[in-house]
């Protein structure tokens, strides 16, 4: 085997991962959705959940999209929630710190997600993005289309 062949087996897979979240009332009927490319490569996926909030679908996106990925990557990971992007980056620290508590001593809302977004980040490389949503970019654009598609495929019964 040459060497580039094995630097080029070795290396981690760079992923473009955009993800959103979407919510009817909230609480009420939410969806997720992400969009994901590698090289020429692209990937839809979108689910949602009866009763729930935004935040909880922000954050299941990201961990769905992660979880597709079979071995570790380098991810670029384009979020519109500074929820989940300050949540994963800077809250965490504090909360595992205090046995999952917030600074003022209250249970962290969300801490069986976030525990599972926890363990998905640890698995890669990831550059945190974040994109102001509804403002064009087609990666976000994407993510929210699928995400409505999650709500959808709720409202549908499937």
């Amino acid at each position: 085997m040459t060497q580039s062949a094995e630097t080029a087996e070795t290396q981690p897979t760079e992923v473009h991962m955009w993800t959103d979240g979407a919510c009817k009332g909230n609480p009420g009927i939410g969806g997720w959705g992400v969009w994901m490319t590698a090289g020429e490569h692209s990937k839809e996926l979108f689910g949602g959940e009866a009763q729930t909030t935004n935040n909880r679908m922000e954050l299941l996106a990201v961990i769905e999209g992660l979880t597709t990925l079979k071995r570790p990557c380098t991810v670029v990971l384009h979020v519109d929630s500074t929820y989940v992007m300050k949540g994963i980056t800077t809250w965490i620290h504090g909360w595992k710190r205090n046995g999952w508590r917030t600074a003022d001593k209250k249970p962290v809302k969300n801490a069986d997600l976030w525990r599972q977004l926890d363990e998905q980040v640890a698995k890669h490389h990831i550059t945190w993005q974040w994109v102001k949503g509804h403002s064009g970019d087609p990666g976000n654009e994407k993510a929210d289309e699928l995400a409505n598609k999650g709500v959808d495929q709720v409202r549908a019964g499937e």
